[in-house]
């Protein structure tokens, strides 16, 4: 069920000082109450789902190894394609955002963690970890809001270049790891003549070393390894699971973030902000996608969102556990939790994506206060 936007009914505004800084030192509880209960079930959790990846991408590389026979060629095309999900999805974006960070453990630790992607760790942590969840969905701030190349909110203005971003979107899809590498250099900065020179060859130096290791492990070595009749069917069993990794991400990211429930704002409602509208947005500007325990783990636990915008430097793990506690804060202050099935959300995206191509576009209607649903 959704509501008709009202803008004197907007939650950021609705709230009053007091309201909004009780919701800040509610969320701020839950966050501190997790990190004094991490210890070891935590850490083994992380270690055996690295060990498990490690495991399943190097028994799928040995299968590939005989892709010449069809039945290895799937075993190996569905392990290594699962692998590369687990690897970006729940190990290294969560590594990288120092969720592990208090276990010490320098091969687990965002300072060292080197991902399985184009993006370089460096330039990740800047345009994601900081650009983004600092200014999540503020519009001319949030670099990831289109991620420059699309409008997704009828607050950014329309220009020509935008009739074509369906087709952007679908290739944005499929080279999902390469548009956020590139995304990662700001060209905004780069066209308006902001960015410092030096800053930008360094950072297109990177890429480059990183994408010439990405091309030679997967699209040489590995097939290498196959041997001469094996080489080309390793390739595209290699290519497949790159391109199934970059369609699983990119439709996990856009659910979470353009959905119709979520909100978006101006850089004066963000503003000089308190702790506790800081909390605010962050929560009203990510959604939720509803799964199963095996969706949530091949997501990221990025199906919630809502808890990581919350506290991205929190482990995954404890997403789940405290989406109740969650949930009971936005219902005593009458604020949105925003949820719905992957299907659904996923259909808003497009639609969105398609609608917003051409001039115009309004605000869709958001999400109703939060009400538990009677107990069983």
């Amino acid at each position: 069920m959704t509501t008709a936007p009202n803008p004197t009914d907007h939650p950021l505004h609705r709230l009053s000082a007091e309201e909004k800084d009780e919701v800040g030192r509610a969320f701020q509880a839950i966050h501190d109450e997790v990190r004094a209960d991490l210890g070891e079930r935590d850490a083994d959790y992380i270690k055996s789902l690295i060990e498990f990846h490690r495991r399943l991408a190097a028994l799928s590389r040995i299968a590939l190894m005989a892709s010449r026979y069809p039945p290895m060629l799937a075993i190996g095309v569905t392990g290594l394609s699962i692998a590369k999900i687990l690897e970006n999805m729940e190990i290294g974006h969560n590594v990288l955002h120092g969720q592990w960070d208090w276990m010490n453990d320098p091969h687990i630790h965002s300072s060292s963690w080197d991902w399985d992607t184009a993006s370089t760790s460096v330039a990740w942590k800047h345009s994601h970890n900081y650009i983004h969840h600092t200014f999540t969905n503020v519009v001319g701030k949030d670099k990831d809001l289109g991620y420059q190349v699309m409008r997704v909110d009828p607050k950014q203005e329309w220009g020509p270049h935008y009739l074509v971003q369906p087709i952007i979107n679908v290739l944005l899809m499929l080279g999902f790891e390469w548009g956020v590498a590139f995304h990662d250099l700001d060209f905004d900065e780069i066209l308006a003549g902001k960015k410092d020179k030096k800053i930008f060859k360094e950072e297109l130096k990177g890429i480059a070393e990183k994408a010439r290791r990405q091309i030679v492990k997967d699209y040489i070595v590995f097939p290498a390894l196959s041997g001469r009749k094996g080489f080309k069917r390793t390739l595209q069993a290699n290519v497949t699971a790159n391109l199934v990794r970059n369609v699983w991400a990119h439709a996990i990211i856009f659910c979470g973030h353009f959905p119709d429930q979520a909100y978006t704002f101006t850089e004066e409602e963000a503003a000089d902000e308190s702790r506790g509208e800081f909390y605010v947005r962050q929560l009203l500007g990510a959604v939720n996608i509803e799964g199963s325990d095996t969706f949530h783990l091949m997501s990221g636990n990025l199906s919630y969102q809502v808890e990581h915008h919350l506290f991205p430097d929190m482990p995954s793990s404890r997403y789940k556990e405290i989406a109740p506690k969650v949930k009971a804060v936005c219902e005593q202050y009458g604020l949105p939790y925003n949820t719905g099935p992957f299907g659904k959300q996923w259909r808003m995206v497009q639609r969105t994506i398609v609608r917003l191509a051409f001039p115009g576009g309004k605000v869709r209607p958001k999400a109703p206060p939060y009400v538990a649903p009677p107990a069983v």
